[in-house]
């Protein structure tokens, strides 16, 4: 990706504002490499628990075992560095999103586990932001909520029906509401907007300076966190490695997209790219024409996933969905940056956001996210085995890994709780079709959901295509 002004001075390919701005960020090659800041395994060890991903899933996972237990070994295992993954690439929302819908749980599990669900996610989110202030964790955090444009009368639609959708479960206008033109742009002023909803129940974060922060809360705790370790092998009762075996009565998978990368699992997840750009520090001129004063994190009612937010240095973080599916699951550095995707996100800031023109994109990054076949997350553990997973978020993962972790120490110590009965537990997604089918299905449906939005801002109506497509898409 070029500079939008013409030049290529000053901007980061590849490499995630997060990681570039973490309180103890080293210099950062052009493309995405770890930085390792702790050993690797030195040999066969024995744990309680071996954890496999030091991500925000493994980390919290660590953290609420040795906080209920501390005589408890636990032994994290990331192949490259902690945060590495999702956890360091992401937007930055700490939302109360699940990505399966209440309708959908509800189907399966009946509407009180449903809404508990939801319960719990809400928590979630101040469960996060209450770890990082008892453990002096700066995660340059702001819940500022959430605010959702409709920019077009499809939209508008949509935005409408998401509400009176939200009252037949018993949500309210506290916790959702419906704003109209004027009221919507007094919190942030886009081109074209109709109106809009806004949720209390999002905090922007620096999620690297989360996990980071995290994984040092862990190892005060006795945990112990080892990087440049890939695990080969996940079995009953050993974590396998290039430098070790980690026996433990546990093992947990938290790996995410990479999940497609281990034995046997290769259909379990699809790591799908979402790309992500930063400005330069805006000037506070522009930022009261754009507003978000509060830090609110902001997406739209459009059919293609885009979201941002404003940082606590005044950057506008702005991300989306779009780039190619690749073929057989593949993992590499070289997909952090798609030129194409990355212009386009820029081309549809400035469009919302005219004062933005001439202002400097710094860093423009990327990276997996996993999606299973049915779209729902999953946390469990099998008590025959010892093997316990979590993941499968689909792009929610910055709280989702929280309650996953507190979820993942009840089942592991064996507590009857409301935790262990929630909806998501022990819930086992289809496998995904083999290759090429995948293939051509998945980014089919990326390009129709792609050209839905195109129809809708040229006719203003609500996509046939969209509807048809979009059971397919979760």
């Amino acid at each position: 990706m070029t500079d939008p002004r013409g030049g290529s001075a000053g901007l980061r390919p590849g490499v995630s504002l997060w990681h570039d701005t973490a309180e103890d960020a080293p210099p950062r090659p052009v493309l995405h490499r770890p930085v390792l800041h702790r050993p690797a395994l030195p040999g066969d060890t024995d744990a309680d628990v071996a954890i496999v991903g030091g991500g925000l899933t493994g980390l919290w996972t660590a953290y609420y075992l040795l906080e209920a237990d501390p005589t408890l070994r636990v032994v994290v295992l990331e192949k490259e560095e902690v945060g590495f993954g999702a956890s360091g690439r992401n937007g930055g929302w700490c939302s109360a999103l699940f990505p399966a819908s209440l309708d959908t749980l509800a189907a399966e599990h009946g509407r009180e586990a449903a809404l508990a669900q939801h319960r719990a996610m809400r928590d979630t989110v101040d469960e996060v932001l209450r770890v990082a202030e008892a453990e002096g964790i700066d995660a340059r955090a702001a819940k500022g909520g959430t605010i959702d444009l409709a920019r077009s009368p499809a939209q508008l639609a949509r935005a409408r029906a998401e509400v009176a959708h939200a009252r037949t479960w018993g949500r309210d206008e506290a916790e959702l509401a419906f704003l109209d033109a004027d009221a919507t742009r007094g919190v942030l002023a886009a081109t074209g907007t109709l109106g809009g909803t806004w949720t209390p129940d999002c905090a922007a974060v620096h999620p690297v300076r989360l996990t980071r922060g995290l994984a040092r809360a862990v190892e005060a705790r006795g945990g112990t966190v080892h990087e440049g370790t890939e695990v080969t092998a996940i079995e009953p009762g050993v974590a396998r490695t290039p430098h070790g075996r980690v026996r433990a009565e546990v093992v947990v998978r938290a790996t995410e997209a990479w999940t497609a990368t281990l034995p046997g699992s290769w259909r379990a997840v699809i790591p799908v790219y979402s790309l992500v750009i930063a400005t330069e520090p805006l000037p506070a001129e522009v930022w009261a024409e754009i507003g978000l004063a509060r830090r609110e994190t902001f997406t739209d009612h459009r059919h293609l996933i885009v979201y941002g937010q404003r940082t606590a240095d005044d950057r506008l973080v702005f991300g989306g969905r779009g780039a190619p599916y690749h073929l057989r699951s593949r993992i590499d550095p070289r997909h952090d940056v798609d030129e194409r995707t990355h212009q386009r996100l820029w081309a549809t800031l400035v469009e919302m956001f005219p004062v933005l023109r001439g202002h400097r994109v710094t860093h423009a990054w990327g990276g997996p996210l996993g999606i299973p076949r049915d779209w729902c997350a999953s946390v469990g553990l099998d008590r025959t085995t010892g093997l316990a997973h979590a993941g499968g978020y689909v792009g929610d993962g910055l709280s989702t890994t929280n309650l996953a972790g507190r979820t993942l120490r009840d089942l592991v110590l064996d507590r009857d709780t409301d935790l262990v009965r929630l909806p998501w537990v022990g819930h086992r997604s289809p496998a995904w079709e083999p290759e090429p089918l995948r293939w051509l299905g998945v980014n089919a449906g990326l390009r129709a959901m792609t050209l839905a939005d195109a129809e809708e801002r040229l006719t203003g109506r609500p996509s046939l295509a969209a509807r048809l497509v979009a059971p397919l898409l979760g």
